[in-house]
């Protein structure tokens, strides 16, 4: 009898070896597997419009590190973030981006920043044998995801940073310590969530005076105030600048920007060259975007509190191996990048995420991803792109602005009154993606609010 008990420990203690083993064969197979793949450098800023790239248009702005690399790589002209439901538009956007699910079909509300998604980005690409690395700020981020990443690190002070004078810098320096002292047993995942140029909007003299003030060119589309209530004039970003918005007034907040964009264009370049060094940087896959636009004048606004395209429209471009030069039009959205990588590493996109691979686009074996683009922006606004129309409405005031991208890129003329079959028809496909997001708001109220504003009104309107 206790010889078979004996045997039969010694058998146990044998299948719990051979386990171990296997364990620690799969993680090294894991390992063998990944190092053939590409490393994925993910270059994520805060606030920046899609028209600040010299490369890509804007004959003020000096950005030399991010034209290289959108030269080098494919350019996105119509990229978008869904939008939001919280003035805090970041936050979904983050949350969008790394879990891959689209904005009314985020937790965050049940949870609220440390919300956990049982799939996500970090936790997809670590699964596969990558070492993965956070780092970025700490306000209005999702803590939840943050914290399936192998090394998450943030911003010491998201506000201190902003005014040091140095934006970006903080990141940097930390990224160039990683790939200069990290092993090279496994490709990496770098998520760098800057936080600029985020307001407060300070750089060193040198970096403003690389502008000239004065001579700064205003938006095409600027307005001294916007010309009916959207929903949402006098929230935090609105107060930034008074009523009327000044010529004078907004170049100065675009001067700020630029000397900020700037800086932080050098600290990218910085990152870069030590990635060069490495020897890794033919083997990576460098993506650049913002998690939305900013207006700084557009539309008589100064926040990203809307659906107008300079608000939910980031630059994005996307080089390395296997990438082809050039731009697309394609419709993509930022929470798309996730499926996309998993893609172009080799690894099979989890089940159940609303981000689509735009894969195909990337190495040209197709021109489109999706068909269309709906745009929301809490209670107060919807839009919907098909081609060249976009029509935004507006629920709370029963108004809706019909543009034609081509025609007017700057959404400066309202045509529904020309085109009265376009905007029901846009109407109808409009209702048809709220119900396929989830997205249960009316499209029209029966006790409209007054749409008209004005300077004096605005400045004595509560938050």
């Amino acid at each position: 009898m206790l010889a078979r008990f004996a045997s039969l420990i010694s058998l146990a203690f044998a299948i719990l070896l051979l386990a171990g083993c296997l364990t620690l064969a799969l993680a090294a197979d894991a390992r063998l597997v990944a190092s053939g793949r590409p490393n994925i450098l993910f270059l994520l800023t805060d606030d920046q419009r899609a028209d600040t790239i010299h490369a890509l248009g804007n004959p003020v702005i000096q950005t030399p590190t991010l034209d290289r690399l959108a030269r080098s790589g494919l350019v996105f002209r119509n990229c978008y973030c869904m939008g939001s439901d919280m003035p805090a538009v970041c936050f979904p956007s983050r949350s969008m981006l790394l879990s891959g699910r689209s904005l009314f079909h985020l937790k965050h509300k049940q949870g609220g920043y440390g919300v956990r998604y049982a799939i996500n980005f970090p936790k997809t690409l670590r699964e596969a044998g990558y070492e993965t690395y956070h780092h970025g700020k700490r306000q209005n981020g999702p803590t939840g995801i943050y914290k399936d990443f192998e090394h998450e690190k943030y911003l010491v002070n998201d506000d201190a940073e902003r005014l040091s004078g140095r934006p970006g810098q903080e990141i940097a320096d930390a990224a160039v310590t990683f790939l200069e002292k990290r092993k090279r047993d496994r490709p990496f995942f770098m998520y760098l969530a800057f936080g600029n140029p985020h307001d407060p909007r300070v750089v060193i003299p040198e970096y403003r005076r690389r502008y000239d003030e004065a001579a700064m060119p205003l938006p095409a589309n600027y307005l001294p105030m916007h010309p009916f209530d959207n929903g949402w004039l006098t929230g935090r970003d609105e107060r930034l600048a008074p009523w009327p918005r000044t010529p004078a007034e907004v170049k100065k907040h675009i001067t700020d920007y630029y000397g900020v964009v700037t800086y932080l264009d050098e600290q990218i370049g910085r990152i870069l060259e030590a990635l060069r060094r490495s020897g890794e940087y033919d083997r990576t896959i460098i993506l650049f975007s913002s998690d939305h636009g900013l207006a700084l004048g557009s539309h008589g606004l100064m926040g990203k509190q809307s659906v107008y395209e300079v608000a939910l429209k980031p630059p994005l471009f996307v080089a390395g191996p296997g990438i082809r030069r050039g731009e697309t039009d394609a419709f993509v959205y930022l929470h798309d990048i996730f499926p996309t990588v998993c893609d172009l590493v080799g690894i099979k996109t989890p089940a159940g995420l609303d981000a689509r691979s735009f894969s195909d686009v990337l190495t040209a074996k197709s021109n489109t991803a999706r068909d269309a683009i709906f745009l929301a922006f809490m209670e107060c606004q919807r839009a919907l792109r098909v081609g060249d129309w976009k029509l935004i409405r507006y629920p709370e005031i029963n108004k809706s602005q019909l543009c034609n991208l081509h025609d007017d890129p700057d959404e400066i003329h309202d045509v529904s009154a020309q085109h009265p079959d376009k905007e029901r028809e846009l109407m109808t496909l409009l209702a048809r993606r709220q119900a396929a997001n989830g997205d249960t708001l009316p499209l029209s109220s029966p006790h409209p609010r007054d749409p008209a504003v004005s300077a004096d009104t605005l400045r004595h309107r509560p938050e």
